[in-house]
């Protein structure tokens, strides 16, 4: 039975050993939270577009996200009835206005959303059972998953009472919950008719909209209609897409046009070199403490290329072994963090498998590196 050469020499120093699994679960757990954050950005910039009931949509052309979509003429929309196979057209208007906390009278932006609630156009848990309550005046439904600093509305309204505020200084009341949450461009949401959201937004032009949302016969030819629809909308003053397509644009704005999507990127690199770093210190200092032993063996006729492999044996046990409480503590600080901001912050198995392999891969380098001063060893210098 071979002597496990590689985990002795690890062990052998236990206050090293705990040093290194320290730094690498501190690299690993940065490049979870980095990787962590990076996602959630994009899973929440997408949950309205993905809870839109619609088969094609109508966004202006200069519209790059949700966030701030630019206008477009009603005009546009109501074009697309005369096509075969298109049910119905509902315009999905939102917006950005200011919320008074009444307790501490506190403000804050919140994200609007209005529209006709006779054909309900937000698959969104709570919107459907509560579409009655907003089609009365001044009456908006509210994110459950908003931050805590819009007050006790949630509360207030699982007590059974409603919660009266402003917004815009117009006076409101908050009769029902529904569920979207917090995203990286608004911390809370509001969802009411569109008759409510023009009361509260009484300078916009009733006849400009933001999305258009078509939804199709049963059975109809989806691409078919598309084209359709590009072609009779070809002036370029809209965008036309499938659901798929819209949710891909939504997310293509985050990950690619703005700094954010770089800087998580970024901060992930860092861990990485971070890890790669202190294995490498670690793994250098031992080769140079054990280099007579290595010599040795050397001299007993054990070739570099099994120095190396122990070297590299190493290597992989610091990864393993400083991986395990890296994804404990990434499931502790995700849940945290997801409490704390409401942002979707889970841990999959797609991401612990690439942070398992950059860990695999940020010791290998590192003992890559280490393993020079072990190839330039000559017994005979040593003795």
């Amino acid at each position: 039975m071979k002597i496990p050469l590689a985990w002795r020499q690890l062990t052998h120093e236990k206050m090293r050993l705990l040093v290194a699994l320290a730094g690498i679960a501190f690299a690993d757990v940065l490049m979870f939270m980095q990787l962590g954050f990076k996602n959630a950005l994009l899973d929440s910039a997408v949950r309205l577009p993905k809870g839109l009931n619609g088969d094609i949509f109508l966004v202006g052309s200069q519209t790059d996200t949700f966030v701030n979509p630019k206008p477009f003429s009603a005009r546009r929309l109501y074009q697309t009835l005369g096509i075969e196979g298109v049910k119905t057209v509902n315009p999905f208007y939102v917006d950005i206005n200011i919320w008074k906390n009444p307790i501490d009278r506190s403000t804050r932006q919140i994200f609007v959303m209005g529209f006709n609630p006779v054909n309900n156009i937000l698959v969104l848990d709570g919107v459907q059972e509560n579409l009655d309550l907003i089609k009365q005046p001044d009456v908006f439904l509210f994110d459950a998953k908003s931050r805590k600093e819009f007050g006790p509305v949630k509360e207030t309204l699982l007590e059974g009472d409603h919660f009266t505020t402003e917004v815009g200084n117009r006076r409101i009341t908050v009769k029902g919950l529904f569920t979207l949450g917090s995203s990286f461009g608004a911390d809370g949401s509001l969802v009411t008719s569109d008759l409510n959201f023009f009361r509260l937004f009484d300078g916009r032009a009733k006849n400009l909209i933001d999305v258009g949302v078509i939804q199709l016969e049963p059975g109809a030819d989806q691409e078919k209609i598309l084209a359709q629809i590009k072609a009779e909308l070809s002036a370029g003053d809209v965008q036309v897409f499938t659901k798929k397509e819209l949710v891909a644009y939504e997310r293509y704005y985050w990950e690619t046009r703005t700094t954010i999507g770089f800087i998580f990127g970024l901060g992930t690199v860092m861990g990485f070199v971070v890890g790669t770093v202190i294995v490498y210190q670690i793994l250098y200092t031992d080769v140079s403490d054990h280099l007579p032993e290595y010599a040795t063996l050397k001299a007993m006729g054990y070739g570099d290329s099994y120095l190396l492999g122990v070297v590299f044996q190493e290597a992989i046990l610091l990864a393993i072994v400083g991986f395990i409480p890296s994804l404990g503590l990434g499931f502790l600080l995700y849940a945290q963090t997801a409490k704390a901001t409401g942002l979707p912050l889970i841990m999959t198995v797609s991401r612990a498998v690439t942070v398992l392999v950059l860990t695999v891969a940020m010791c290998s380098i590192s003992g890559a590196i280490a393993v020079g001063k072990l190839r330039a060893a000559d017994p005979a210098d040593i003795f």
